[in-house]
């Protein structure tokens, strides 16, 4: 097998869910969207019941950290509102549960879903919105700061922008509006800093928070080596989904908002005769082969250019970094081993040539609610049996792989 990749005893290894998509029972703007295999998020995964039981599951998987949501819809039922007790005490309840079972948390705050009193005002597109959402930071960071000091403000503000007013993939469903994609960026990176700030106040006197941002990187390019126009397009791309939106939350005096910068991590998307070679654009799995792309059933995987994006991330940001999401969909489970240790060579690899990285969270801990795609992309470490009334979770061998890198700390250096 070679030589074993080593990590640093207080590095991170973890896991990640997401409210809408794991806990089922949500009241926000996807209750009753129909995603194209047929599925709904209204039961999901059912972990608001049996978030016990999956907490058990992660201690036997060995992680040291956890990244969960708390659905902001549960906690207000209109702005400035108290927090609803009950529901409150359900995560304070789910928080003393990680704790027993030697997890650290890292909460998210915002990932894709709004109130629906957000929604009924135009969401992010209105400005108030921002201070409602700093309200409501203070609020769920004064009754947890005892427990929980890694604090996730925003989950891919890019992709929640564009899939609400480009592609129209997420509700309310716009696209090519491209000046409400910005300002829904613009929007959300003013609460961001707005937000650090009232999670700073909060704080003051227990431990020093840690606060961050979660942006996906996607890398674009064209296929063909001179094909002008793909260049072009994946020009434009790369600067409104990555440069533009990095701008707005780390730039200039901006980046002191900042304590860490979370990097989600999946792959690229190559552009051909203006078309995304991607599965999730519709190409069939047989095109991308004829084409010697390298796909999960998302996106084209592209590991060498993870090493180099955390060494220009270093240079760019200069702050931490968390690898707050990075797995694979594929039902074939040597496919997603490869790609998990080709991944975690080039994170390796990275951090002995300087780059800060404290921690790696496995993207997802159950298969669950994909969005537009249903209950059809098999992220789980635990497989979810969807058919069965109990919603049974079984290990799957990518999950026997990562709980023996969890539990040792090290990586197979082979590939």
């Amino acid at each position: 097998m070679g030589t074993e990749l080593k990590f640093p005893a207080s590095f991170f290894w973890g896991t990640a869910t997401s409210p809408t998509q794991v806990e089922g029972h949500v009241v926000n703007e996807w209750t009753d969207y129909v995603a194209s295999d047929g599925g709904h998020c209204r039961l999901a995964c059912n972990h608001y019941h049996l978030y016990q039981q999956d907490i058990e599951l992660m201690a036997g998987l060995g992680v040291n950290a956890y990244r969960m949501g708390i659905e902001w819809s549960r906690l207000q039922s209109g702005p400035f509102a108290e927090l609803n007790q009950k529901e409150l005490d359900r995560y304070v309840h789910l928080l003393d549960c990680l704790k027993a079972a030697g997890i650290t948390p890292m909460v998210v705050l915002h990932h894709f879903s709004n109130p629906p009193w957000i929604t009924a005002s135009e969401g992010w597109l209105n400005p108030a919105t921002i201070p409602a959402f700093v309200d409501y930071t203070a609020k769920i960071v004064a009754a947890l700061k005892d427990r929980v000091y890694i604090w996730n403000t925003f989950n891919e503000p890019d992709t929640y922008a564009s899939l609400t007013y480009l592609l129209g993939g997420f509700p309310p469903f716009h696209k090519w509006r491209y000046g409400a994609f910005r300002r829904v960026i613009k929007h959300m990176a003013e609460a961001h800093v707005r937000a650090s700030e009232a999670i700073r106040r909060q704080c003051a006197g227990a431990r020093t928070p840690e606060i961050g941002v979660a942006k996906n990187w996607t890398y674009f390019g064209a296929f063909q080596r001179f094909a002008f126009w793909d260049h072009a397009l994946a020009e434009i791309s790369h600067h409104a989904f990555n440069r533009f939106v990095l701008d707005q939350f780390t730039g200039g005096k901006r980046r002191n908002a900042s304590t860490f910068l979370g990097l989600n991590y999946y792959g690229r998307a190559r552009l051909k005769h203006f078309q995304a070679l991607v599965p999730t654009n519709g190409v069939s799995g047989e095109k991308l082969k004829e084409l010697g792309l390298v796909c999960d059933d998302m996106f084209e995987r592209h590991p060498a250019g993870f090493g180099r994006l955390l060494k220009k991330l270093q240079r760019q940001c200069a702050l931490p970094i968390y690898i707050t999401e990075h797995g694979s969909a594929s039902t074939d489970e040597d496919f997603r081993i490869r790609d998990l240790t080709g991944h975690l060579h080039e994170l390796h690899t990275a951090m002995n040539d300087g780059v800060d990285v404290r921690g790696f969270f496995y993207w997802s801990l159950l298969d669950n609610f994909e969005w537009q795609f249903g209950y059809t992309k098999k992220f789980g470490l635990f497989s979810v049996d969807f058919n069965d009334e109990q919603l049974t979770r079984r290990t799957t061998r990518v999950g026997k792989f990562y709980q023996q890198i969890c539990t040792a700390a090290r990586v197979p250096s082979s590939r």
